[in-house]
């Protein structure tokens, strides 16, 4: 019973703050509310037994790519004013794509009966000498390591092309030399002032 009620605590809020995600006006609330989604899908994963991949939701998507998100639009003058001025002539197409991908989960979910429930939930995905982590780490690097190399590829290219569309030269901005203080010695780098008793330094 408690499972239930946690299931559709979850799932409650894991759709209202998908929601918000596109509703909010504010681009900055939006990544926190998708922050709040990715909690609640972990925990989701979390009741179906895949601890694993909640850990992994919440480590990469919460700890590294909704932050990243969120540094990049506090980060970035885009003037959303404007991009919201195109937003009700897409409407009708948005609402078109939309209406044919809940047609298609009404379709799949339709097409399930009680007895392709009880036999998937027979045959195990883990292998019973295994543990889940254990399987999934086999999967991950042994059998699908090409894959898993271009993913961590795909977040790097990422990660770099934040940063440069937040660098950003200003004349009044000191940047870091990283090359000078590097070369620095202990006669650039230290000044021994003789300072007078009860003067101070001025």
């Amino acid at each position: 019973m408690l499972q239930v009620i946690a299931f559709y605590a979850l799932a409650t809020v894991a759709v209202l703050s998908a929601f918000l995600v596109v509703a909010a006006r504010n681009p900055v609330h939006s990544v926190m509310w998708l922050i709040t989604a990715f909690f609640s899908s972990a925990g989701l994963f979390v009741l179906l037994g895949a601890e694993f991949l909640a850990m992994l939701l919440v480590v990469v998507y919460v700890g590294a790519v909704a932050v990243l998100f969120l540094f990049v639009v506090m980060m970035l003058d885009v003037d959303f004013a404007s991009l919201k001025q195109g937003f009700l002539s897409y409407l009708p197409l948005g609402g078109l794509v939309a209406l044919i991908l809940a047609g298609e989960l009404i379709l799949v979910g339709s097409a399930w009966n009680a007895a392709d429930i009880a036999a998937r939930s027979e045959v195990t995905a883990t292998p019973a000498d295994m543990n889940n982590v254990q399987a999934l780490g086999h999967l991950i690097y042994d059998e699908y390591v090409y894959f898993f190399q271009a993913a961590g590829m795909v977040l790097l290219v990422a990660m770099i092309g934040a940063i440069v569309l937040t660098l950003r030269h200003r004349p009044n901005v000191k940047r870091q030399q990283a090359h000078v203080q590097i070369g620095r010695d202990r006669k650039t780098a230290v000044e021994l002032q003789d300072i007078k008793s009860g003067e101070g330094i001025g």
